[in-house]
């Protein structure tokens, strides 16, 4: 069982800053980014350029908001204009720490700076502690997520297991031969691997060690987190970032929303004006981290949320955000992975029997699932269909035979959250 006194507490200073003070540090920030920003990357002076202005005419916070926004789905396109990945790094590849690459494809470069993507504070928020044992189950290939959470695991003072994903019954077998205290990776694979130890006639309380998780890449239900922190006795926190810029919100021990990162500035927008939103009031999350080797300002997530501007129990200061409420364009995270209707489209024109389809997200039984409807000729391979599809978007879907598949939305997100 969690003992929760040992794991309360703050990682830092800027945790219970004053309101005053956080945005004197931000903006003083925001400057010195916007200067390295000018002088280095292309991209944004072409962005600076377009409404006439140059590093000196930012002065305030209103006038930081004229500039325009990067919308996650143009990144792709803007990526492969030209060399330093369009213009948008201020310093030469091989300066860099690591680069990823995530589904798009769209690469992910990662600065040598200490907790470059800034997830030890939501860990500690958490409750990770020195001294536990952390069984990391996200992907170590390509994708940024395992190494990316491993790294500021082990700033805290947590020895790491790499596990990755899959292989299920070593995940147990780790777990139980270890004293494994701790687990990242998504609440829906924690769930089977439950499940998988119950059918081994296991008990979760007595045979496990586990005492907190870190869950993120997908919607976490209060039904899911309940059932598991009652399975194995644990404490279950969620984190919400993405692979371009890393953490941006974190859930403590107290709940009631995700609290705001203290390495970067996060808005909430109208999708479609661009005018900042009030407190509570629901629209796009566009962040910018203070990362000056891939300068990503007033990045446009895609995601849709709200402040919970309310004291917190926990004594942190930041305002809270209140939970993903949705996506503002035509794309779902299925599994901890984006899929994108182009990318479908893509792999669908090579099977000339196909003469309809459609993706449908739906989630039976709180576990995320990605149908593919496909309106179909007979000769249809779908076994290569389904292997060239996983191989494009990440993902295997499983395809459905629907006769006289009406036109409508490429993708349809039909999951239900609690």
């Amino acid at each position: 069982m969690a003992d929760l006194e040992r794991r309360k507490g703050f990682y830092g200073d800027r945790e219970r800053e004053s309101p005053v003070m956080r945005a004197e540090r931000q903006w003083v920030l925001l400057e010195k980014l916007i200067r390295r920003a000018y002088e280095g990357s292309a991209e944004f002076k072409s962005r600076l350029a377009g409404i006439g202005a140059k590093p000196g005419d930012i002065r305030s916070i209103e006038d930081f908001r004229r500039l325009p926004v990067l919308p996650k789905k143009d990144l792709l396109a803007r990526q492969c204009s030209g060399p330093g990945l369009g213009g948008m790094l201020t310093t030469e590849p091989g300066r860099l720490g690591r680069i990823y690459q995530s589904p798009g494809p769209i690469y992910d470069p990662e600065g040598r700076g200490p907790d470059y993507w800034g997830w030890a504070e939501a860990f500690f928020a958490a409750g990770f502690r020195q001294g536990d044992v952390v069984q990391n189950t996200f992907s170590y290939h390509l994708t940024p997520a395992g190494l990316m959470l491993e790294e500021p695991l082990r700033a805290i003072g947590c020895a790491v297991i790499p596990a990755g994903p899959g292989n299920t019954e070593k995940q147990i077998e780790l777990m139980t031969d270890l004293p494994v205290t701790g687990f990242v990776g998504m609440a829906s694979y924690l769930r089977v691997i439950a499940d998988k130890a119950a059918e081994k006639g296991l008990d979760l309380w007595k045979d496990f060690s586990l005492e907190c998780a870190f869950v993120a890449a997908e919607r976490l239900s209060e039904s899911m987190r309940s059932e598991l922190e009652s399975d194995f006795g644990m404490l279950i926190r969620q984190g919400y970032g993405t692979a371009d810029v890393g953490c941006i919100a974190y859930e403590c021990l107290e709940l009631g929303g995700m609290h705001l990162t203290s390495r970067g500035l996060v808005e909430i927008l109208d999708p479609v004006s661009r005018e900042p939103m009030s407190a509570g009031e629901i629209g796009e999350v566009v962040f910018t981290p203070f990362s000056e080797e891939y300068p990503l300002i007033r990045f446009a997530t895609g995601d849709l949320s709200f402040v919970v501007d309310s004291e917190c129990p926990c004594g942190r200061t930041s305002p809270k955000l209140g939970g993903i409420q949705g996506r503002v364009d035509d794309t779902a995270k299925v599994k901890g992975q984006f899929i994108y209707p182009s990318q479908a489209a893509e792999v669908l024109e090579r099977f000339p029997a196909v003469t309809a389809w459609r993706l449908v997200v739906d989630n039976p039984g709180g576990r995320d699932r990605l149908r593919l409807l496909v309106d179909a000729r007979e000769g249809l391979d779908e076994k290569a269909l389904v292997r060239g599809f996983q191989e494009a978007c990440k993902l295997r879907p499983l395809v459905e035979r629907v006769e006289g598949l009406e036109e409508g939305p490429r993708l349809r997100d039909e999951r239900e959250f609690d």
